[in-house]
């Protein structure tokens, strides 16, 4: 049988010459990565599948002209993510770029657990609808989105010390829509909370050391925000301060979440414990790593 050949101008044609590009970068599965790229820069909804059915449509200039701009930035080792300019987390489809990490795939069980408890099904105990959920440290508003979009508070508050990160996030509000307020709040930690009594704050903080953001690989490294990655010389700084500080914002019994470094689940518990929450507990991810501390303000005096 004849090698199929892909029509001058069309999708196929596109992926040809990108995959080719793509394996003399050294990249691995390069026809594969081509695909990806195309449905990415698509637009939500579309799949690889659909981009080899439709091989042999010539697609419009300017969707070329984004998918050419895609394979350059990976050719360069530009992340996936920041080379399409969007990222999926959970039920979203979110604009991203070096402003702010990429979302990593675990962090999607940190709102699955504050989702559950909400619901009563993890083992605490429904706390009633409503009320107002913090996310410390939004980066490109992933977690805040999430939980407006499948919780059933009334308002998010979305806090980020950088600027420019804010301004991304602020972005996803605007292209999300979600059913209720999602407030982009620009400060360090807890500090742009004063005065609000949460139901329940979530953060995914910077849990690393400095020798273990060297042994990164270097497109995280070289790409993503290293102030979003390293904390301190013992990589707790964050989490310190806001396991010190966290109760004052919460309503009794209202919940801390936090995203943690494997390597520390234990030290975080003590430190928990230490600053006086109740029923301190730590949850693996779906690795199986201990990832997330889930912990409760005491009931007032």
């Amino acid at each position: 049988m004849p090698e199929r050949v892909a029509p001058r101008g069309s999708i196929a044609a596109a992926l040809d010459q990108a995959s080719e590009r793509l394996a003399r970068a050294a990249l691995p599965t390069p026809r594969r990565e081509a695909t990806a790229l195309w449905a990415a820069v698509a637009g939500a909804g579309t799949t690889p599948g659909d981009v080899w059915l439709r091989r042999d449509e010539t697609p419009p200039l300017e969707l070329v002209g984004r998918f050419e701009e895609a394979v350059v930035r990976r050719v360069r080792g530009v992340p996936f993510a920041y080379a399409v300019g969007r990222v999926g987390f959970r039920t979203l489809h979110l604009a991203l770029d070096p402003r702010a990490l990429i979302p990593r795939p675990e962090t999607e069980g940190l709102v699955d657990l504050v989702l559950r408890w909400t619901r009563g099904t993890a083992g605490e105990g429904r706390r009633g609808k409503g009320g107002v959920v913090a996310d410390i440290g939004t980066g490109c508003g992933c977690i805040a989105l999430a939980l407006a979009v499948e919780g059933d508070f009334e308002r998010v508050i979305a806090v980020e010390r950088s600027a420019a990160a804010a301004a991304l996030a602020r972005e996803n509000v605007a292209l999300v829509r979600p059913r209720v307020p999602v407030d982009v709040r620009e400060g360090d930690l807890l500090a742009p909370l004063a005065g609000v009594r949460c139901r329940a704050i979530v953060a995914n903080p910077p849990y690393l050391t400095e020798p273990e953001y060297a042994t990164l690989d270097g497109a995280v490294r070289d790409f993503e925000p290293r102030a979003a990655l390293v904390s301190g010389v013992d990589g707790l700084d964050a989490t310190r301060t806001l396991l010190a500080g966290a109760a004052a914002c919460l309503a009794p019994q209202g919940l801390v979440a936090i995203e943690i470094d494997e390597r520390r689940a234990e030290r975080v518990r003590d430190l928990a414990r230490g600053d006086g929450w109740d029923r301190v507990a730590i949850h693996e991810d779906l690795f199986g790593r201990p990832r997330f501390l889930l912990a409760f303000a005491k009931e007032e005096a």
